[in-house]
């Protein structure tokens, strides 16, 4: 069980419904909005741990409300929920800084285990050794441990992998990879990114043609998966 709190914006009533019972009874303190305006007013003015935030809504949509929410400098995982499936739409989002998304029809349960995994990211953000698979990735020296034996990175190998660590569970595009690791470096290119992910699973995965840490999301980017026990029980949402 949980105390802390999320916010909900969803105009879908019966879908809002669900959400808020299923939450609540996982031990979240629930607040909710079924428009994009109170939406807004609560992300910005109540201090809240975690956002579901529905795309198409009435008056303002999720993506000014994600952009407002970034740009005021709250850093609470945001999780989009939408009906299209469109990869532009999941893209604009996560630029936008969303950090992952679900559409519709979804399971509840694997929208819980999500939000808790990001809401353990949060409190883990100060560890300085990251463990993964077979590995521990050490922030201080600025090593990689591979069953205890040192495996040779680079210092942007480092950074990449320490961003993916960093962020288990969310869904990054190849373009903030790119920012948030290359900066503003004009040699390099989204298909860079892609070399060093394939270097980077080499390191770090058991079978690096079938990769289960690095994870690809055809046509968006990455998600780093660091599998750790969960449980949660709700409904499927069939909206």
């Amino acid at each position: 069980m949980t105390t802390e709190s999320v916010l909900i914006i969803e105009d879908d009533a019966t879908l809002l419904q669900i959400l808020r019972d299923n939450f609540a009874y996982s031990g979240y303190v629930v607040e909710s909005a079924a428009d994009g305006e109170q939406g807004l007013q609560k992300a910005l003015g109540q201090k809240v741990d975690l956002i579901i935030l529905d795309i198409m809504l009435p008056g303002i949509n999720g993506y000014e409300i994600c952009r407002q929410v970034r740009e005021n400098g709250l850093d609470m995982p945001i999780i989009m929920v939408t009906a299209k499936g469109q990869e532009s739409d999941i893209v604009l989002g996560l630029n936008l800084g969303a950090d992952d998304y679900v559409t519709k029809p979804f399971s509840t349960k694997e929208l819980l285990a999500r939000a808790a995994a990001f809401l353990r990211r949060r409190h883990q953000k100060e560890l300085k050794v990251y463990r993964f698979g077979h590995c521990e990735l050490h922030m201080n020296s600025h090593t990689l441990l591979r069953d205890g034996v040192e495996v040779p990175l680079t210092p942007k190998e480092f950074n990449l992998l320490a961003l993916f660590a960093q962020n288990p569970g969310r869904a990054m595009t190849r373009d903030e990879i790119l920012r948030t690791v290359w900066g503003d470096d004009l040699f390099v290119t989204t298909r860079s990114v892609d070399r060093f992910i394939n270097t980077l699973r080499k390191k770090i995965e058991p079978d690096p043609k079938r990769a289960t840490l690095i994870t690809t999301i055809r046509n968006i980017g990455y998600r780093f998966e660091n599998h750790s026990p969960s449980s949660c029980s709700s409904a499927d949402v069939k909206e």
